[in-house]
């Protein structure tokens, strides 16, 4: 079963070449997609092993993600994984991530920041935003059954998911579309404990308060709330 991991980024030349060579080690293959970046972010993906692929102008975390999805397909992924360049996704994660799909039981895996594994340095505000956001999913956007993260960013699919979720958010808004076009389709889907590490650096580059009604405009001008 061949995985190949997809990491959208954006400045991140001080850490994706950390990044991709930790992931190499869980993955047979990293696509790292350069979002406009301004810095080397796509030159030290590239010396770290990653396929490279590089957006000419910032189009946001969505857009690189179906960029690297598509490119993971046709590099004969089997499953694809979703990952953050920032560093606060362990590689280690991804075998956990993988494990029910190659066992057959699911189609796509969420990973979830809440699931009895307490997030390092996450602050109460932070902790306060994503209660909302549960809420927000739930009863604006649809999403159905119990998710109890609602902005993973750390997700695996199978092939078959990877080409059926047809996302069109760019942005941030990304992360509560496909989980409601996941918990409307008859894909099997589950979450499961991962490990995120906030770092100062990592927060003022995270989402705020204002995000949500970005999010929120984004998902009505897409149709994806209805």
């Amino acid at each position: 079963m061949k995985v190949v991991a997809v990491v959208p980024a954006l400045n991140e030349g001080s850490r994706v070449q950390d990044v991709v060579k930790a992931i190499r080690s869980h993955a047979d293959g990293v696509v790292v997609v350069d979002d406009g970046s301004s810095d080397q972010t796509a030159d030290e993906a590239r010396v770290a092993g990653a396929v490279v692929l590089r957006h000419a102008i910032n189009r946001g975390q969505g857009a690189a993600l179906r960029t690297g999805t598509e490119a993971a397909l046709a590099l004969g992924a089997d499953v694809v994984v979703h990952l953050d360049a920032d560093g606060q996704h362990e590689p280690s994660m991804i075998r956990t991530l993988v494990a029910p799909i190659a066992a057959g039981e699911v189609d796509i895996v969420f990973g979830s920041r809440f699931l009895g594994v307490d997030p390092v340095g996450m602050p109460a505000v932070r902790r306060a935003y994503f209660g909302l956001a549960r809420l927000f999913n739930r009863y604006v956007v649809g999403v159905r059954g119990r998710v109890t993260d609602p902005q993973s960013g750390a997700r695996a699919m199978s092939r078959i998911a990877a080409q059926q979720i047809d996302f069109h958010q760019d942005r941030a808004a990304h992360c509560s579309e496909i989980l409601r076009l996941v918990t409307h389709s008859d894909l099997r889907w589950t979450e499961v404990p991962v490990r995120v590490t906030y770092t100062a650096e990592t927060l003022r580059k995270g989402q705020k308060f204002s995000e949500a009604f970005r999010i929120l405009w984004h998902l009505i001008i897409r149709g994806t709330v209805k």
